[in-house]
């Protein structure tokens, strides 16, 4: 049995009703999330210097973990860029295994439930978290099943099935694939990224971290995409122990970016409640964060309100301009992360942050899992079989396929369409060429569209 710490145990916020952590669970009776209770943080003679990861701050965790399932995350990149005239500090999160922050909690969250005995996980997932899962359930000899929305990248699906998670894509909007995982909960531990507290003690790593980047002491803003708020949650959880440990002197002001086609986080701050405000939802680019009904947002609004930060909303045209800003800033990320950045620029017009001021953006996940996104929108092609790379061009691209999704390449604002089947395809107008080379089998079929 693992061994927590006197002060450690599971509580409903609410309530107040207490669990102890020897007995898995992913929620209180109800059921209703849970969390950790406060910890006391730690000291910079805490933190474990030989090992490079972010087991590097155990000594932070409620419990004591023997043997973590690991694959050296955390301890990513903080890279300061040219911002017109801002220098903001950019945390480059896609360098941890998976390629997304969500490994920093899944790494906490299965090495805790291993340690009680559990060896089969169930997790529904839009994708980055599904991946995460997936892979670190493979390390740790688990075995994983994702409830994935049907709309999920393919690119994201590939990636989970590569680990040897079993899939089951569900029709409906995000929510669903939630619901579907509580139903099946009762035949196989529901080890959730949404509900399970344990992954919260892994984001909050991020606070850690970002103190030890700055020498030690904490910057003034931290932006970041939120859709279920682990990563604010992370943040927020990390940095209050850290002032409970007389380490930071303030909070930094926390901030949440998230798309305006769904944004329940930004509805309810601007209301000033923290409650459901009805908001329409549409389609987003940036589909990480798309989930109408966040579960933990009474302590999200919470976080914000305490850390003196806000919440901003972006249109998804705002969110393509950051992503190409970033694309020339040489950093590919997903729509998603975008988001932040874009955040960023709201938040210098209104004069909320200013040059002076350390302002760090976390970039939670890369391009190259959304490059039908990330790349040009002007022209998409769809390949029907397993997921294909792409290098966009300009007004002419070659793109090497060995894969299903759809990929975008520059060409005439003229819509067209055109089906093949075979090994090439060449679209064409009168002002522009759009070139597509599939190492494929002669039975696959390219669909290409050309839009304004």
């Amino acid at each position: 049995m693992p061994r927590s710490k006197p002060d450690a145990f599971y509580i409903e916020p609410r309530s107040g009703d207490r669990y102890p952590l020897d007995v898995p669970r992913w929620c209180a009776d109800g059921p209703k999330p849970l969390l950790i209770s406060p910890q006391g943080g730690i000291s910079r003679d805490d933190i474990e210097r030989g090992i490079r990861s972010l087991w590097r701050y155990q000594a932070s965790l409620p419990v004591e973990i023997a043997k973590p399932i690991s694959l050296g995350e955390g301890c990513t990149p903080l890279v300061q860029k040219e911002w017109d005239d801002f220098r903001p500090f950019f945390k480059l999160e896609w360098f941890n295994p998976t390629c997304s922050f969500k490994d920093r909690g899944t790494t906490v969250m299965l090495s805790f439930v291993r340690q009680l005995g559990i060896d089969a996980v169930l997790e529904d997932s839009s994708g980055n978290g599904g991946a995460s899962v997936a892979a670190y359930g493979a390390a740790g000899g688990m075995r994983v099943k994702i409830l994935a929305p049907a709309y999920t990248s393919p690119a994201k699906v590939a990636q989970v099935r590569a680990f040897g998670a079993e899939v089951q894509l569900v029709e409906g909007p995000r929510e669903e694939s939630q619901n579907e995982a509580i139903r099946q909960s009762g035949e196989i531990f529901y080890s959730s990224h949404n509900w399970q507290p344990f992954f919260l003690q892994g984001t909050k790593s991020l606070a850690y971290e970002i103190w030890e980047d700055f020498n030690f002491t904490a910057p003034d803003n931290v932006i970041m995409p939120v859709g279920a708020g682990s990563s604010l949650l992370g943040c927020y959880i990390g940095f209050k122990e850290l002032l409970a440990a007389g380490q930071i002197a303030r909070l930094p002001r926390l901030f949440a970016a998230q798309p305006l086609n769904c944004s329940p986080v930004d509805a309810s701050f601007a209301a000033g409640v923290d409650t459901s405000v009805e908001r329409a939802v549409h389609k987003t680019i940036a589909e990480g964060t798309a989930i109408k009904h966040p579960l933990r947002l009474k302590q999200m609004i919470a976080a914000l309100k305490e850390s003196g930060g806000g919440t901003v909303a972006i249109p998804d045209d705002g969110i393509i301009a950051a992503l190409k800003q970033l694309a020339r800033a040489g950093l590919f990320v997903e729509p998603t992360s975008a988001s932040a950045a874009a955040a960023l620029d709201v938040l210098k017009e209104r004069g909320t942050i200013r040059p002076s001021e350390r302002t760090v953006v976390i970039i939670t996940g890369t391009g190259i899992k959304a490059a039908s996104h990330t790349s040009s929108s002007s022209c998409r092609t769809m390949l029907s079989t397993p997921l294909p790379f792409l290098m966009p061009g300009a007004s002419s691209s070659s793109v090497n396929m060995t894969g299903t999704e759809t990929r975008t390449v520059e060409c005439s604002p003229m819509r067209r369409k055109s089906t093949w089947t075979g090994r090439s395809l060449t679209a064409s107008n009168a002002t522009s060429l759009g070139k597509v080379r599939a190492g494929v089998p002669p039975t696959s079929t390219i669909t290409t569209e050309f839009m304004k």
